[in-house]
Formats: structure tokens, sequence, C-alpha cells
């Protein structure tokens, strides 16, 4: 794998991005859209993040990661790996989640980035099961759904 692999998706919402940016990182909303997991950090640069939802009938950490930036309302970056895959729980296999905002005609434009694949172990297969799901597109279909509805 030479080639960066990155996954990329965008949508605009009619919302705030104060308001955007509460379902990006209050767990009671991301457990709405992010398949049942509730995002939970104290959003500091460097602590940890921890998807914790249920799995079979038992609560556990989903996905886990660390908090790399952070502006509110405007800019978060995260890493991420699954501590239940077969893949090597290490720093360095951990991939890259960004949340971009930007306002646009009193609209909120949400960009959501999550790479490089070509640099973790497994990165061609996570890579196409990320894009076998659509990428990001229905989480950012079900955030929009969920803040306009609101």
């Amino acid at each position: 794998m030479s080639n960066q692999l990155t996954v990329r998706n965008s949508v605009i919402i009619d919302a705030p991005a104060s308001v955007v940016w509460d379902a990006l990182v209050n767990p009671e909303q991301t457990q709405k859209y992010m398949f049942g997991c509730a995002a939970v950090s104290d959003w500091t640069v460097g602590s940890p993040l921890l998807w914790r939802g249920t799995h079979e009938g038992q609560e556990m950490v989903l996905v886990e990661g660390n908090v790399v930036a952070i502006e509110p309302e405007k800019f978060l970056a995260y890493t991420t790996i699954d501590p239940n895959s077969t893949t090597e729980n290490v720093p360095e296999n951990y991939l890259t989640v960004t949340y971009d905002l930007s306002v646009e005609d009193g609209q909120t434009v949400l960009t959501t980035t999550q790479g490089d694949y070509a640099a973790v172990a497994d990165g061609d297969r996570r890579y196409q099961e990320t894009i076998d799901g659509g990428g990001w597109d229905p989480i950012l279909t079900a955030i929009k759904t969920m803040v306009e509805e609101r």
C-alpha cells in the first residue's frame, strides 16, 4: 500500500454549528446515530475517547482512541481502533478520524475523514470494509436527520 487511503464524506445540515457540535460530542446524542454507542471523553487533547455500547447483550467498549485536536464547533480529530478486532491494538494501527465544521449560507457543512488505511495493519481490508459500509455517508445522513428534526 503506497498511496494514502482515506475515506472522506460531507453533508450540509440546516442547523447552527453549535447544534451539530453537540451531536458529535454529547454521548446522549452519539448513541442515536453511532450504532448505539455513547462517545465518552472529557474532550481535551490527549484524553481517551471510548465508544461504549452493547454487543450481544453485554456492555463494552466497542471502539477506543484518543483526542488529538479539538476546536469546539469547528474541528475535532481523534484516533480510533476496534479493541475487539483481530488487528493488534497498538498506536501504529489506530486510524485518525476528523470532523470539520464550516458555516455556509447559514448551514453547517460537516466533513469527515478517516485514514490513513495505507499506514496501518490490515489497512486494505479495513478500508474495503469501510467503503462497503458506505463510508461515513450513513452516519452523516443520520446526524443530519437527527439534528434537523430537533
